[in-house]
């Protein structure tokens, strides 16, 4: 057979091929599309878990991102893998991964450690950035807290947007604009310019006359304080000045 014989029989390799073959190896990723309170959001996944989240004009801006953010390809996913597929949209509304499988060989161990203690704060509830550095054993490394939240991979899931500022200013977001931190956090109930006027009274924490705990002012507990037996701190030291105890779910005295 001659070249020009062999050339005819030359045909066009089908278009899934190359993705899957880089998907199938490692060296990229797949994605879907879910709804948010913040609009449409892009999850990629792969064989590790969730991968990546982020919001973004349109399939080729997310796949300019993911690339120049994880240095691979995305492609359009087709079926979810089990274990994602069963636990995906549960986590997306409730704001943490719990059994999601998640990949963060993106982060170091480190911001790894803040991401995880991060997903422990309750839906409709924020946390100072020193009480997340204090949490994992770190108390001085408030700042790296902030950065490591930054790299966060898999924003809504792991719940940097209940993260605040030590002076109750909710702060920047990494997933699109600053303004969707706050969407977030109204979308799960909390009462965002409630919390923002307290901030700016400077008051950090509210006890409760009758149990003489205090507790963040988000706290659950703290949201079933009656006006009359309300009371207001501007500090945990102030809280036990005046004989409060912190409270033990959200552990108010960590961050002081």
């Amino acid at each position: 057979m001659n070249q020009p014989e062999l050339a005819a029989l030359r045909e066009k390799a089908p278009d899934t091929l190359l993705p899957g073959v880089l998907t199938a190896t490692g060296l990229a990723d797949q994605y879907v599309v879910r709804s948010s309170p913040v609009g449409e959001i892009y999850v990629a996944f792969n064989d590790h878990g969730v991968s990546a989240i982020d919001v973004a004009d349109d399939a080729p801006a997310f796949e300019a991102w993911f690339t120049d953010r994880f240095g691979r390809m995305a492609f359009p996913g087709g079926s979810l893998p089990a274990p994602i597929a069963r636990r995906l949209d549960r986590s997306i509304a409730e704001g943490r991964p719990g059994s999601l499988p998640l990949d963060l060989r993106s982060v170091t161990p480190f911001q790894a450690r803040v991401l995880l203690k991060t997903a422990e704060i309750p839906r409709g509830e924020v946390r100072p950035y020193g009480w997340v550095a204090a949490e994992i054993g770190k108390p001085s490394a408030t700042r790296a807290v902030g950065s490591a939240l930054a790299r966060n991979p898999v924003p809504v899931v792991i719940p940097c947007h209940r993260v605040v500022r030590s002076d109750g200013v909710l702060g920047r977001y990494s997933m699109g604009e600053d303004a969707n931190k706050q969407r977030l956090l109204e979308a799960e109930g909390l009462d965002v310019g409630g919390f923002s006027a307290l901030a700016a009274r400077g008051i950090r924490l509210i006890g409760s006359d009758t149990t003489h705990v205090f507790c963040h002012p988000t706290c659950r507990d703290a949201r079933r304080i009656t006006d009359r037996h309300r009371v207001e701190f501007r500090s945990a030291s102030d809280a036990t000045r005046h004989g409060y105890r912190p409270c033990k779910h959200c552990r108010p005295a960590v961050a002081a």
